[in-house]
């Protein structure tokens, strides 16, 4: 993990970051955060609702933008300021979750970069969003 000052960031630059969801995650997730949404952890609750089985919690795939601009892109030191969020389609058990960022704007007096997010399964959107990061200026 090598930091990247906001001086080597360029528009189109592009990481990625992907992880197979499991029953594990999803538990600890619920227990992490509090949310225990039967959506997520009854299965038989879930059969009754539309997706018809357990689905992992939305915001557990979007954290994984969260890794790709924490450790990759721009990497350890940056700083989240902001991010949005559209959630697409339900990730289930055993998916495999694909989250990459693309540098889209750089305002070099503020040192802010501005990325697209994208978290995909099997190439279908998700989640999908837009980031804010303040990032450091190579010292001088």
């Amino acid at each position: 993990m090598e930091a990247q000052y906001f001086e080597d960031l360029s528009v189109g630059q592009t990481a990625s970051f992907a992880k197979t969801i499991t029953e594990a995650d999803i538990l600890l997730f619920s227990a992490v955060t509090g949310d225990t949404n039967p959506v997520h952890i009854n299965a038989e609750f879930a059969a009754t609702t539309m997706f018809k089985e357990r689905i992992a919690h939305g915001m557990l795939s979007a954290g994984l933008i969260s890794t790709v601009l924490g450790t990759r892109l721009p990497g350890p030191g940056s700083i989240y300021l902001d991010q949005s969020l559209r959630f697409r389609a339900p990730v289930r058990i055993g998916a495999t979750v694909t989250a990459t960022v693309t540098v889209t704007a750089l305002d070099p007096e503020k040192k802010r970069a501005t990325l697209a997010t994208v978290c995909t399964v099997a190439g279908k959107k998700v989640v999908e969003g837009e980031a804010v990061m303040l990032v450091q200026g190579r010292p001088a």
